[in-house]
């Protein structure tokens, strides 16, 4: 194989305005007639330039968006708008055949090896499978290409390994097996997405250092996939912060350790674990969990989680019943039977993007004096939402503030998707 020098160089790969949404069926019916009952929106509207020779780390919870990103960087989720330009075509406008041109130059090392190897076929033919899908049809050639990249993993004597199944290794040895395999047609670019997190730990290191070796050899470009901040210290040169299939930050990963911008960024390092038992690390982790990509919140899709979130984040009816709920788990019976009476039915509110809603049947001024006492003892972040509370029937109207969807801004040495700083003009 061909040494290049390890350099981060060019814009290798130009992501602007990427989505993949997939269409939801909603029953039976629905199904068999091809209806959609809503979308999905995994990936929502993504910018992101990728250097020659750097690691780029997309770090998020589950569901955030970061392995369907990785699996359209190589066509195998289709765009539903947006492009994705390598080498100065784009690989969301590509057919099949066209597609698979292009594998050769961009590979994906995926999560769990025991269901990326074929259990079927032996090791040498799993590496060299994908030789002979693009053309390579001297047996001999293969070979001696599987064995040069077996021993550039760190399996050696090859001999031991070539007629070998993936049950006869570990999982060490099978995701090494995992990298030969993405290595072998000598690509610019390898998506690997969470290659360590079916390991031992005593494992995750030494992989980690061989991707680090192979970069250098080889002269790789990673896009590296995973929820584990810590091991994106140790790996990458840059992060991108996903969530609900955005990328909320993105920056070198001193700075980003050094000084998170995004609240959400913020809760993810608290989160990494200190194994110094002597020191307390404040956990005040988001509240809730990850909103339904189906039905994102308006705004920012971070705002319903978050501690410090404005008045202008998108406040709505389904973060006003959430909020009414969570106060009721701390009320005593006594006191959630007079105020669900006074409240009523909260269904109403659910229906997503309503910035203005009708609340109470036990009358204006009881309600206004009800709500008025929730704000007092509970300093929940909806409050700054709130543009005007008036009366209406045997209740209130409650009006929120218009919601600001906030695109990356720059923030320092990163950039950043957050209303707390603000947008600076283009020079």
């Amino acid at each position: 194989m061909q040494t290049r020098p390890d350099v981060i160089g060019d814009v290798l790969m130009d992501v602007r305005g990427l989505s993949v949404h997939y269409g939801l069926r909603g029953g039976t019916l629905g199904r068999l007639l091809g209806r959609s009952s809503g979308t999905v929106r995994a990936i929502d509207g993504v910018d992101l330039q990728l250097r020659k020779g750097e690691v780029l780390g997309l770090v998020g919870e589950s569901g955030s968006g970061k392995t369907t990103l990785g699996r359209a960087l190589l066509g195998l989720a289709p765009a539903t708008s947006g492009s994705i330009l390598f080498q100065d075509r784009d690989i969301a406008t590509l057919s099949g055949r066209e597609r698979r041109g292009i594998r050769r130059h961009i590979q994906m090392a995926f999560q769990d090896p025991n269901a990326a190897l074929n259990p079927s076929m032996t090791i040498e033919e799993a590496v060299g499978d994908a030789l002979r899908v693009h053309g390579v049809t001297s047996a001999a050639e293969r070979r001696a290409r599987v064995i040069e990249t077996l021993e550039r993993v760190g399996l050696s004597p090859v001999e031991l390994f070539l007629s070998k199944y993936p049950r006869d290794l570990s999982g060490g040895q099978k995701q090494r097996v995992v990298l030969a395999r993405s290595i072998i047609l000598n690509p610019d670019v390898l998506v690997a997405d969470e290659p360590i997190s079916m390991l031992d730990m005593s494992v995750r290191a030494k992989i980690l250092q061989l991707m680090l070796d192979l970069k250098q050899d080889l002269g790789l470009t990673y896009v590296y996939i995973t929820h584990d901040l810590a091991s994106a210290k140790y790996f990458c040169d840059r992060i991108a912060i996903m969530y609900l299939g955005r990328v909320v930050e993105i920056g070198p990963t001193e700075e980003i350790f050094a000084e998170p911008r995004h609240p959400y960024t913020q809760a993810l390092l608290r989160a990494i674990p200190d194994p110094d038992p002597s020191r307390t690390v404040a956990r005040d982790l988001p509240r809730g969990e990850i909103p339904d990509a189906a039905a994102p919140p308006t705004g920012c899709s971070f705002h319903p989680r978050c501690p410090v979130a404005q008045a202008e984040c998108g406040w709505e009816g389904r973060d006003l019943r959430t909020m009414l709920e969570s106060h009721w788990t701390r009320a005593t019976p006594e006191e959630f039977v007079r105020q669900a009476q006074l409240i009523g039915d909260l269904t109403h509110l659910d229906t997503p993007g309503v910035q203005s809603v009708t609340l109470g049947v036990g009358g204006a001024a009881p309600v206004q004096d009800l709500l008025s006492g929730i704000r007092s003892a509970e300093d929940d972040p909806l409050w700054r939402g709130v543009a005007e509370v008036s009366p209406e029937g045997e209740g209130v109207r409650m009006r929120f503030h218009d919601g600001v969807d906030p695109a990356l801004r720059r923030a320092g040495g990163v950039e950043v998707a957050c209303v707390l700083y603000p947008e600076t003009p283009a020079p």
